[in-house]
């Protein structure tokens, strides 16, 4: 039978049956409700070839390891090793973070992956007084560099691969990271790791910020060409998706605004003179792992194929390492509840297996508790062992892409890959992604998705167990993991000690030479890995940096 036979005759047959069904829909309805996924796309009730269509195979998917890389960055994906088992921690001070990182570690987690206290992420030392009541909340409060010389001690840095969620100062924690290194006697050519260091999504989604966008795209720059020449196994940016989705978005929005903001990356590294093959390879990223189970598996395969086309035909990308997305998951914080926590050991199971499903390179896996409180050692190794569980146990991990060719699958793989492409049409337009961000176009669309999903929860047309439904009486939690606020004490006791013991004229001269190079044009990295190691503190060496810089001011989302 000819293939246009075969295709008539498919045609055919599903019109027969679909006016057959609708026959029987007649007598027994379908359940009530929208059959549409959370980024607006309707879900068909039966997908076939038709979805597909004859030739498209090599254009769309390919082979693993190969362009567009739809079906994984690597040619035998996880049957040549696991993906990396980071789990995000930190917390009080260095020396609780250390022994929480130890403690992973011995559990069998692969990588480290650092969470900053919010003074730390916006630049301020523990004793200012816009610390007050966040030190060591949300991570762990790094002052200075003997703060980083306790949190990683005893780990050999070139034996592990350590994730920093840090972004405006991600120049000034690489520096830390880089000093301790030499001083373990690792040179910052073995050094493996990520800073997140992506400063867009901070204007529309999260909100750790402190300069404007040019300087802060500066810094960026400066990092990669830094990093090129002395951490090359680094990865210089992780450009996140996570934040993006955990603000409201789409899946959609989630992959259009993440690829939009590398755009706008790789942009400002060619126009300070740099060569996209050079860069490019280290270029990493961050996604979420939400709910919809087959949206998230489609949506990771048609980033990685919209990505190499990006690279490829827009930047000319000659290295195919420079077109792959490689890319860092963790499940989705937003969908933890408070009510019945246990439900989220089986919530997070399943963002996992999409995101492995999905070909990640990196995965953390959330806690039960943390909708709650900082999440405790027991949760912490329920969450690991998740991982393990599904690397070793389900089988999923033994082929490359094993959902490649359902139909459903790759219908949706599409339709998020055109209906993204579509998103960074418009963006373009606007002169790109920090243009679209200034105009609150971005903000705009996040708010509006976020708004749409929550009223679907409260007006229950989304069902969100335990919480609209198949609620149940509960007790209070008890034996939550909490902070103390002496945390902030000791810190600011440790930063006065600091100042005693450092050389003063020494951190005065290495503060006036980075202010003198923010003036210019120079690399910024070396003057801040001089002021590092000179133990100025995080808060000095970004006021140095407020003073010549500004701060950024959030623009207006209304009307």
């Amino acid at each position: 039978m000819s293939k246009e036979s075969s295709h008539d005759t498919l045609e055919k047959e599903l019109k027969r049956w679909s006016d057959s069904v609708s026959e029987r829909i007649r007598k027994h309805p379908e359940r009530k409700g929208h059959f549409v996924n959370t980024s607006g796309i309707p879900i068909k009730r039966l997908y076939t070839p038709l979805d597909f269509g004859e030739g498209a195979y090599l254009d769309e998917l390919g082979f693993p390891g190969e362009y567009p890389f739809t079906r994984g960055v690597q040619p035998t994906m996880y049957r040549g090793r696991y993906w990396t088992m980071r789990q995000y921690a930190g917390f009080a001070t260095a020396e609780e973070s250390n022994r929480r990182y130890r403690f992973l570690l011995d559990q069998g987690q692969t990588g480290l992956s650092v969470a900053f206290d919010l003074p730390t992420q916006i630049g301020y030392d523990s004793d200012h007084e816009m610390a007050i009541g966040e030190v060591g909340k949300v991570g762990v409060a790094i002052d200075s560099l003997r703060d980083m010389e306790i949190l990683f001690n005893e780990i050999p840095l070139d034996k592990v691969s350590t994730s920093m969620t840090i972004n405006a100062p991600a120049a000034v924690l690489l520096a830390m990271y880089i000093a301790v290194a030499e001083q373990q006697g690792v040179s910052p050519d073995n050094l493996r790791g990520t800073i997140q260091n992506d400063i867009l999504k901070e204007y529309s989604s999260r909100g750790t910020y402190i300069f404007p966008p040019k300087p802060s795209m500066r810094i960026i720059t400066d990092i990669f060409s830094y990093c090129a020449e002395h951490v090359p196994l680094w990865n210089t940016i992780s450009i996140s998706g996570y934040h993006i989705r955990e603000a409201g978005s789409t899946a959609v929005q989630e992959v259009a605004f993440t690829l939009a903001n590398g755009i706008a990356y790789v942009q400002a590294a060619l126009d300070a003179g740099l060569e996209v093959d050079k860069f490019g390879p280290r270029l990493s990223f961050f996604f979420n792992a939400h709910l919809d189970f087959f949206e998230e598996v489609a949506k990771y395969r048609a980033a990685r194929r919209l990505w190499a086309k990006i690279m490829k035909e827009r930047f000319g990308a000659k290295n195919p390492r420079s077109m792959m997305i490689r890319f860092h998951t963790q499940t989705a914080g937003c969908t933890l509840t408070a009510q019945q926590p246990m439900n989220n050991i089986v919530r997070v199971a399943f963002q996992a297996l999409s995101a492995v499903l999905g070909g990640t390179q990196s995965l953390h896996t959330n806690s039960m508790d943390e909708a709650l409180c900082l999440p405790s050692e027991e949760a912490v190794q329920v969450a690991l062992r998740t991982q393990q569980l599904i690397a070793y146990e389900t089988g999923v991990a033994d082929t490359v892409d094993p959902l490649a060719g359902s139909y459903y699958v790759e219908s949706l793989t599409r339709e998020i890959y055109e209906r993204a492409e579509e998103y960074i049409r418009k963006i373009d337009e606007m002169g790109g992604a920090v243009s679209a961000i200034e105009r609150g176009y971005i903000q705009r669309e996040i708010q509006d998705s976020a708004y749409r999903y929550q009223r679907e929860i409260e007006s229950g047309e989304r069902t969100v167990v335990g919480v609209n439904r198949f609620q149940v009486e509960e007790e209070k939690p008890a034996n939550l993991l909490r902070v103390d606020p002496a945390v902030r004490t000791a810190q600011i006791e440790k930063l006065r000690a600091l100042k005693e013991d450092r050389d003063g004229d020494k951190v005065a001269k290495a503060l006036e030479d980075l202010r003198k190079g923010a003036q210019g044009t120079e690399n910024l990295m070396p003057l801040i890995l001089e002021a590092v190691k000179a133990y100025a503190t995080l808060g000095e060496i970004c006021d140095v940096l407020r003073d010549v810089f500004g701060e950024y001011r959030p623009v207006s989302t209304l009307g």
